[in-house]
């Protein structure tokens, strides 16, 4: 890893952060509008746990709430990892490769999730390391690079969550994110390319002349864009999935087997109606995780906490929010009673329980 930061630096990479890596941008700080298409981000801030053994996918079978046993050698899947009482620690990409299992998740994550997830190993043949000794990781995004993704990949993935591996390493298609003013069903597309640290810096000469070096900023608000969360430490032990619209974006499989929390979260997908939920919205301020929201209707006490935000430009910022319902009717604002006013947001895709307006 340290290879492949002292690479970024030299080509122009700063503001890395000592704890978390991520990248504050290229070149000079960037305090312009983050830009969403035709971009590539070094993911230095994302984990990586490499699980192998025999007994790899039936061990994560039992601890995730997404089906990882019957996971395809062509397909990523999103993945929760939850306390007893069903509340999310970790949110993952998980995807197999040359036999074994990677669970992608925030570094600031990383070390403490894997010690846990070592605990429950017990007498089962698997085994957790962390992957980023060997595997680096770069976010793609937009027209130009899917085109310029063909100089190493003959074969793209046509479709979200799809996956292809080669030579060159492995390449994930995420969920499509949308353009400036708020997520949008028809989308720009996302990749991940996951190799060897020599590859991609023997790739970044072709890959800088079709797309513009960012930030970690510049991924997060792609993400929150196709309004896709991401547990992080502000956030973990604060949501059961369905809060987060987790299921909706494909991170629960309820036909599964037991795993931690299980019963909680079936419960709240069959007995009665859900009360909380995650939408998108816009404030002229900085949104971050953990950060609470307040709405007119009683203001004494939050109805809601910022579940990933990111800066548009230097005066205001798109962000997730999972929030009351009930709330939605009324005006809400960002960290007190009076703070600034969020803009709500329609999701770019559909909930099964929804009966809330189109906000868009």
């Amino acid at each position: 890893m340290q290879r492949w930061i002292d690479f970024l630096e030299r080509h122009g990479a700063c503001g890395i952060d000592a704890e978390s890596l991520a990248t504050g941008g290229f070149g000079a700080p960037q305090t312009d509008a983050t830009p969403v298409t035709n971009f590539m981000t070094p993911l230095t801030d994302h984990g990586l746990i490499v699980v192998a053994g025999a007994d790899a996918s039936a061990f994560l079978h039992n601890q995730l709430t997404n089906d990882v046993t019957h996971l395809g050698a062509a397909e990523a899947r999103l993945a929760g990892y939850c306390t007893p009482k069903g509340r999310l620690l970790a949110s993952f990409l998980v995807w197999k490769s040359d036999g074994e299992i990677l669970l992608q998740l925030p570094r600031s994550l990383q070390a403490a999730i894997q010690k846990r997830l070592q605990m429950f190993v017990m007498r089962a043949k698997a085994s957790l390391a962390d992957a980023a000794v060997s595997r680096v990781q770069l976010g793609l995004a937009g027209p130009a690079a899917a085109a310029v993704l063909q100089n190493w990949f003959a074969t793209l993935p046509d479709a979200p969550y799809r996956k292809v591996d080669a030579d060159a390493g492995t390449l994930i298609r995420l969920a499509d994110t949308g353009e400036m003013g708020g997520p949008t069903a028809a989308g720009v597309a996302r990749y991940v390319w996951i190799a060897a640290p020599q590859t991609l810096e023997d790739a970044w000469p072709t890959l800088a002349g079709a797309l513009q070096p960012a930030g970690a900023g510049a991924w997060s608000l792609a993400g929150i864009r196709a309004a896709v969360p991401v547990i992080t430490v502000a956030t973990q032990e604060k949501f059961v999935p369905q809060m987060i619209n987790f299921e909706a974006v494909g991170g629960v499989n309820f036909q599964k087997g037991c795993y931690p929390g299980q019963e909680i979260v079936a419960r709240s997908q069959y007995l009665g109606k859900l009360k909380r939920r995650m939408q998108p919205a816009t404030v002229p301020a900085q949104a971050a995780a953990g950060m609470e929201v307040f709405s007119d209707d009683d203001p004494a006490q939050a109805c809601g906490t910022v579940v990933n935000g990111a800066a548009i430009d230097a005066g205001s910022s798109a962000c997730l929010v999972e929030i009351k319902l009930a709330a939605l009717d009324f005006p809400v604002h960002l960290g007190a009673p009076d703070g600034p006013l969020l803009t709500f947001q329609a999701l770019p895709y559909a909930l099964a329980d929804a009966e809330r307006p189109d906000l868009r």
